[in-house]
């Protein structure tokens, strides 16, 4: 829009006022914390204002409004930009929480947190994840447009907006999400990347010298180069460019912005002094002094509190949006129902009697498959209740197993429900997590359970998080065989144990993995990341009773036989039929063995004493099993008179799987062996 010059003159002062009220909430924020990370926030405030003050489609009356545009900030070190734009804008953050800046139980962490914040889509912290994020949450609204919309009624229509900064883009997992992005063509994703050259340790010439904007075209990315970023029209510009890049779907942008590091500050600006530590009462009086900002801590004049407040524009492009919908209901009622029920997270009415008849027809089924195969058959069982189910693998699906019949390959131009990631697990986890923040979706991703160490900062955002993803971890243990100890995951399920919230599980055999998925689909508070063999592995008799005893996380799978009970054994995955096999020895001895299966620890955990106790008695000495670094098992044996573990402690090495077994001990003699042991023992 030409506005005349006396209305420019105007503008660029408001805008430039408005820079400065970001910069002094973030200056005066972090001082009163004596922590935080001035630098960003004073070097991004004309790229924030030109952003959420002429762009960015949002409600602060309503945070979750389904078709808001997604704001991430993936330097989320800068977070008091955050708090600053949305205390402006009109969200429910009162000025005082900013001064609380840091501090126990306020709602400004000192890195943006979903559900402590009104209008924080995402955790970041750790960098280039918010950007991973990003693309998932820009593959969702993709995914759910290409479902839902009509030619002339589209209920999904939104971007997703990301700012990162040179830290975000050395991480490696900018690298995989910028390739994904690429390929998916998501044209409705547009990053801006705060270009200030510095961070912790200095200038960055000495250990970042990329090609940036290069490398993102390589990877079929959009790029606006050398845009000023302390020029709000300059900024503004490029976006509207960014949107017609969108507005044709010719794949994402990344919007290069020059800028200075702590802006404004006389003393400190272009260093990394201002990158993590507060400027200093000298320093902010003379910034004050510089910008011609008079106002006291936490001030913001009537002027600018009018330009930053979206509380109106917001609640026209929601009612706008309702109408839409309300129209699309009554074209479309079924479609509406069903967008209605995957955006408010909720399952089918009936799925829970699915599940229980899912588990019987497997059970009665009695198959004897690798628990990767009978992942693959329950996702395809699951996929047909849940249409929001997607997921795929990174460059493993035929050993991971992750399709499904039908399931369609999603792509630029095909709005399939498998994914293939390519070898991208950190990047497909994170972006698994923005697919789930975003909403509509569950996603599933997938690798070999020793890789999870290249995904596991995302595994435990998704955890920190609380968010619906399934993370498929196959070849989990030994048992692989032949590409020896590389492959081999030792530590890595007593480490992914130790994760709070995620509730790892490791199925016995193909009834076990059914309730795994039943599990991980219907819980609403968390990940769930499920183990499986490579190996086949037998089916185990139940009755009903322990048919729906599997979702307690552990249970009594074989009591002992007419002989008084003198020993437990616990086991998990693959050691099971170990313990089944090692029983019916001991029992041909007199020695009466009860076999305790023990899929998912944290849902174990979770039952009440009275449970544990009766499938754990005290006063019997216990016997862990399991092909994994056995420390953590101890926590099960606490109360036995008498216990051992037969586990791996060491790394694993290239062979058949058979003779592995033999040479690291997993087998029913020694198991039953250090049993016999236990029982006989005074």
């Amino acid at each position: 829009m030409n506005l005349p010059i006396e209305a420019r003159a105007d503008r660029a002062a408001l805008d430039t006022r408005c820079a400065h009220a970001l910069r002094f909430l973030a200056i005066d924020a972090v001082e009163a914390a004596r922590s935080g990370h001035p630098g960003m926030p004073m070097g991004m405030a004309e790229i924030a204002v030109a952003l959420w003050t002429r762009h960015l489609k949002h409600d602060p009356a309503d945070p979750a409004w389904p078709d808001r545009d997604r704001f991430v900030l993936s330097n989320g070190h800068g977070s008091m930009l955050l708090y600053g734009l949305l205390h402006l804008t009109g969200y429910d953050l009162p000025v005082a929480e900013l001064a609380r800046f840091r501090q126990l139980d306020s709602r400004t962490p000192g890195h943006p947190e979903i559900g402590v914040t009104p209008g924080v889509e995402t955790t970041t912290g750790p960098l280039g994840q918010g950007l991973a994020n990003a693309v998932g949450m820009a593959l969702a609204e993709k995914r759910l447009a290409a479902e839902f919309n009509r030619p002339e009624a589209a209920i999904v229509d939104h971007r997703t907006w990301v700012f990162l900064g040179d830290g975000c883009l050395m991480e490696g997992i900018s690298h995989e999400a910028a390739g994904i992005a690429g390929v998916q063509r998501l044209s409705k994703l547009i990053a801006l990347w705060d270009d200030n050259r510095i961070s912790i340790d200095g200038d960055v010439a000495g250990w970042f010298c990329d090609d940036t904007p290069a490398r993102f075209r390589a990877c079929g990315w959009n790029v606006i180069a050398a845009v000023d970023g302390h020029d709000v029209e300059a900024v503004d510009r490029a976006i509207r460019e960014a949107l017609a890049n969108s507005d044709n779907d010719v794949g994402p942008t990344l919007i290069c912005c020059r800028t200075t590091i702590g802006h404004g500050s006389p003393g400190k600006a272009g260093s990394a002094g201002v990158h993590g530590a507060p400027l200093g009462d000298d320093e902010i009086g003379a910034t004050r002094q510089a910008l011609g900002w008079s106002h006291a801590p936490f001030e913001i004049p009537d002027d600018v509190r009018d330009a930053f407040d979206a509380r109106a524009r917001g609640a026209r492009a929601h009612a706008e949006w309702r109408g839409r919908v309300d129209r699309y209901r009554q074209h479309y009622p079924a479609a509406s129902a069903e967008f209605e029920r995957r955006i408010g997270g909720a399952l089918p009415t009936g799925f829970d009697v699915l599940s229980r008849a899912l588990l019987k027809a497997v059970d009665h089924e009695a198959a004897a498959p690798a628990t990767r195969k009978a992942s693959q058959q329950a996702i395809g069982r699951v996929a047909r209740a849940l249409p929001e189910l997607i997921g795929g693998s990174a460059d493993l699906t035929h050993s991971n197993l992750t399709d499904w019949p039908d399931c369609g390959h999603m792509s630029a131009d095909d709005s399939g429900r498998h994914i293939s990631w390519g070898v991208r697990e950190f990047g497909m986890a994170a972006a698994c997590n923005g697919i789930a923040l975003h909403g509509g979706l569950l996603p599933f991703c997938a690798t070999f359970l020793t890789f999870s160490d290249y995904a596991r900062n995302a595994i435990r955002m998704s955890a920190l998080m609380r968010q619906r993803v399934v993370f498929v971890m196959t070849h989990d243990s030994i048992g692989l065989g032949e590409d020896g100890p590389t492959h081999q995951p030792i530590e890595h399920l007593p480490s992914l144990r130790l994760i709070p919230g995620l509730d790892v599980w490791r199925p016995c055999d193909a009834v076990e993995t059914q309730a795994a998925w039943n599990a991980a689909v219907a819980r609403s508070d968390g990940p769930s990341l499920i183990a499986c063999s490579r190996q086949n592995l037998p089916h185990q008799p139940r009755t009903e009773g322990q048919l729906d005893a599997i979702a307690r996380g552990g249970y009594v799978l074989a009591e002992a036989g007419s002989e008084a009970l003198r020993l437990v054994i616990v086991a998990t995955g693959s050691e099971v039929s170990l313990a089944i096999a090692a029983r019916a020895r001991l029992e041909a001895e007199g020695v009466g063995v009860r076999i305790v299966s023990i899929p998912c620890t944290a849902v174990f955990d979770r039952q009440p004493e009275d449970w544990r106790q009766a499938v754990l008695p005290e006063g019997v000495p216990r016997l862990a099993v399991e092909a994994a670094q056995p420390d953590l098992w101890w926590k099960y044996l606490a109360g036995a008179p008498r216990a051992a573990v037969v586990g791996i402690a060491r790394f694993g090495e290239s062979a058949p799987a058979g003779e592995l077994a033999a040479h690291f001990g997993m087998t029913p003699e020694r198991v039953s062996e250090a049993g016999r042991a236990l029982a006989a023992a005074p």
